[in-house]
């Protein structure tokens, strides 16, 4: 209850200060914007979630980074939906920082064989859509 308190007095003198800086009409804005990013990041999830899940079958990240990532984007679309200053700083915050870890694990791989693996899979699936035909000539003429 406390912690929910001094969350409440920090939202309301940043928001009053935020508010009285740009004007009402930015301030309304403000929320309209990112209330529609927070809720496109929460439409979009389930394509970063198969992203990530792809990222765990193939090494390339462990669970704990999973858990991680998917967490810190659905906790700051939240903060974006939820009108206030502060929690709109909190959850760009935390969309920013899932957004470096991927980049960061993207180019620093756990696992040196983890792009090559995916590509064998897909070389694979790709393959297995193909049938070896032998062709025979029929043009052995005798004289």
């Amino acid at each position: 209850m406390l912690y929910f308190l001094l969350y409440l007095f920090l939202e309301v003198l940043v928001s009053v200060n935020i508010s009285s800086a740009i004007g009402g009409l930015a301030t309304f804005f403000e929320i309209l914007i990112t209330a529609f990013i927070g809720m496109s990041i929460l439409v979009n999830f389930r394509q970063t979630l198969m992203e990530n899940m792809r990222a765990v079958s193939f090494s390339c990240i462990d669970l704990e980074e999973f858990q991680r990532l998917n967490l810190f984007t659905l906790i700051g679309a939240i903060l974006l939906i939820i009108p206030g200053f502060l929690t709109d700083i909190i959850g760009a915050l935390l969309q920013f920082s899932v957004i470096t870890s991927m980049i960061v694990n993207r180019y620093h791989v756990k696992s040196n064989n983890c792009k090559n693996s995916y590509d064998e899979q897909i070389n694979k699936q790709k393959d297995s859509d193909v049938i070896d035909v032998e062709i025979i000539s029929d043009s052995t003429t005798t004289k």
